[in-house]
C-alpha cells in the first residue's frame, strides 16, 4: 500500500475558459481566446469555448460530482473578463456572484477552493489597448483585478495561485503563436515572461499588505515543467539538460526563489532578456508561499552544438535556438493522445531537482494527467490507460516523498473532458466523460479509482 501523508491534499483541476461556456452572458466581456477561436484554422475543427462544458449553468451538478468523488480540494480559475469585462474599470457584479456561489457551494461540501487568478483568458480589450502581456501597464491592471478578487472572495478562499504556466503564455502565445494571442517571435516571449513575473509580484504584494493577515490565506504561482534527461552521459548533454530545465522552469522560479533569472539565460540572451529593477526584485523575490507545479512528460536533451534538429522547437522550454538543445523521446515509451511520453520516473527526478535547487519548498502538483481517446460503451468509460498513468505518476510522487521532498498535494488534470485549447474537443483529459450532445457527466473508471485513492489516502501499487 502506497500511503500518503494524512494532510495530503487530493484535488481535481479545471480552468474557466475550458469549462464554463456562457462566453457572452451576464455582462462577461470577450477574452483573447474568444477572439482567437473566431480566426479560421486556429483551433481544431473550428471548436470554441462558447458553450464548453456549460459549467456556468451546471454549478450545483458539478459540485455534487466533486462531492461524490470525495475531492478534498478543487482548483479552478476565475475569468478576468467575467469579473472586469474591459480588463480594467467597471466590475461586473454578476461575475462576482457566480464565483461567490461556486465558492460557497464548495465549502458547504467540505471541498477547499484553490483559486487561479489567470489561466490564459486575458480580457481582449487589454490585448487591443495595451498590447496584452507585452504592455508596460499590464502588470498594474492585473494587480488591480487581483485586488478585486481578494476583497470579494478572500474571506473564504485560503489558497491563491496568481498565474498558471507563464511559460505557456509566453512561448505558445508570443513565440510559436499557436495559442492566443497568436504572435510569433523569438524575442517577445522574454518580454511577456518578464511582465507576467511583475504582475505576479505586484498581486502578491497587495495580498500580503492588505489581506493576508486578516484572511489568513496563502498565495503562490504555478509553473509548468517537463523533465529533461541527458541523452548520454557526456558532460555536454548533462549541461544541455540542465540548460533546458533552466530555460523552462528556472526562467520563472529563479526570480522568485533567488531574485534573478538563471545565469545561463542572462549570458545567452544578453539584452533580449529584460532586467529587473531593485524595486521589482523586492516584490518578486520570496513571493510564493508554496511551489505550484504542472507536470506531464519527459524528454531526452542533447547538446545541439548550434544545429537544431527539425521538429525540436515545438514544446521546448524556451526557444530552442537560444538553448542549443535537441529534444527526443525513447521510441519504446508509451505516448498519450497528445503524443506526450509517459515517463513516471521523470516526475520523481524533477521533484527532487526542484527540492535541491529551491531549498525544498512545499510543492503541490497542481496539474498532472493524460489524454486518451475514451469511448463511451454501455454507459461506462473503461480508461485503464489513464488509471495506469496515475498509478505510475503517484508512485513517483510517493517515492519523492520517501526521499524527503516536501509534497503538499496532488491535483488531477482534469476533472472533466473540456476545451483543450488549440486541440478543441479532440483531446480528452477528463476523469469525467462529457457526452457531446447532452453534456451529461459520466464518471470514467479513473474517477471511481481516484475516489478510492482519496478515501484510503493511498493505493495498492502493482508497480
Amino acid at each position: 500500500m502506497k500511503k500518503f501523508p494524512k494532510d495530503f491534499v487530493w484535488g481535481g483541476a479545471t480552468s474557466s475558459y475550458q469549462i464554463e461556456g456562457a462566453w457572452n452572458e451576464d455582462g462577461k466581456g470577450p477574452s483573447i481566446w474568444d477572439v482567437f477561436c473566431m480566426i479560421p484554422g486556429k483551433v481544431a475543427n473550428g471548436d470554441t469555448g462558447n458553450i464548453a462544458c456549460d459549467h456556468y449553468h451546471r454549478l450545483e451538478e458539478d459540485v455534487a460530482l466533486m462531492k461524490k468523488l470525495g475531492l478534498k480540494a478543487y482548483r479552478f480559475s476565475i475569468s478576468w473578463p467575467r469579473i472586469i469585462p474591459a480588463g480594467r474599470g467597471k466590475v461586473n457584479d454578476k461575475g462576482l456572484a457566480f464565483y461567490s456561489k461556486l465558492i460557497d457551494l464548495l465549502l458547504e461540501n467540505d471541498i477547499e477552493p484553490w483559486v487561479t487568478l489567470y489561466h490564459w483568458d486575458l480580457p481582449a480589450a487589454l490585448e487591443f489597448e495595451m498590447d496584452g502581456w507585452l504592455g508596460e501597464e499590464i502588470s498594474d491592471a492585473f494587480a488591480k483585478y487581483a485586488d478585486v478578487c481578494f476583497e470579494a472572495f478572500g474571506d473564504r478562499v485560503k489558497n491563491w495561485i496568481t498565474i498558471n504556466e507563464a511559460w505557456v503564455v509566453a512561448i505558445l502565445g508570443y513565440g510559436h503563436g499557436v495559442f492566443a494571442p497568436g504572435k510569433k517571435s523569438n524575442d517577445l516571449p522574454y518580454l511577456a515572461g518578464h511582465n507576467l513575473l511583475k504582475a505576479h509580484g505586484k498581486a502578491v504584494d497587495i495580498y500580503r499588505k492588505k489581506y493576508q493577515k486578516s484572511q489568513k490565506g496563502r498565495i503562490g504561482i504555478t509553473n509548468n515543467c517537463d523533465w529533461r534527461e541527458p541523452l548520454t552521459n557526456s558532460q555536454a548533454d548533462k549541461e544541455a539538460a540542465e540548460r533546458a530545465l533552466e530555460f523552462f522552469i528556472a526562467w520563472f522560479a529563479d526570480p522568485i526563489y533567488k531574485g534573478d533569472y538563471p545565469e545561463s539565460m542572462k549570458s545567452r540572451l544578453g539584452k533580449r532578456l529584460p532586467s529587473f529593477t531593485n524595486e521589482e526584485i523586492a516584490l518578486i523575490k520570496d513571493s510564493s508561499d508554496f511551489f505550484g507545479l504542472n507536470h506531464y512528460t519527459t524528454m531526452y536533451a542533447a547538446d545541439s552544438t548550434g544545429k537544431i534538429e527539425e521538429g525540436s522547437v515545438y514544446g521546448n522550454g524556451g526557444l530552442s535556438e537560444d538553448q542549443d538543445v535537441n529534444l527526443s523521446v525513447d521510441p519504446n515509451w508509451k505516448l498519450t493522445d497528445m503524443q506526450w511520453a509517459i515517463v513516471p520516473w521523470g516526475c520523481q527526478k524533477l521533484l527532487e531537482w526542484l527540492a535541491a535547487r529551491y531549498d525544498n519548498p512545499e510543492i503541490y502538483i497542481t496539474e498532472n494527467g493524460c489524454a486518451f481517446d475514451d469511448i463511451l460503451k454501455d454507459g461506462k468509460v473503461e480508461d485503464a490507460d489513464r488509471i495506469a498513468f496515475f498509478e505510475g505518476y503517484l508512485t513517483a510522487v510517493h517515492a519523492a516523498i520517501q526521499n524527503g521532498v516536501n509534497m503538499g498535494g496532488y491535483f488531477i488534470w482534469s476533472l472533466m473532458d473540456n476545451f483543450e485549447w488549440a486541440s478543441g474537443y479532440d483531446k480528452k483529459f477528463g476523469i469525467t466523460y462529457i457526452e457531446k450532445e447532452t453534456l451529461n457527466r459520466i464518471p470514467k473508471d479513473s474517477a471511481l479509482w481516484y475516489a478510492e485513492v482519496i478515501r484510503k489516502g493511498g493505493f495498492e501499487s502493482k508497480m
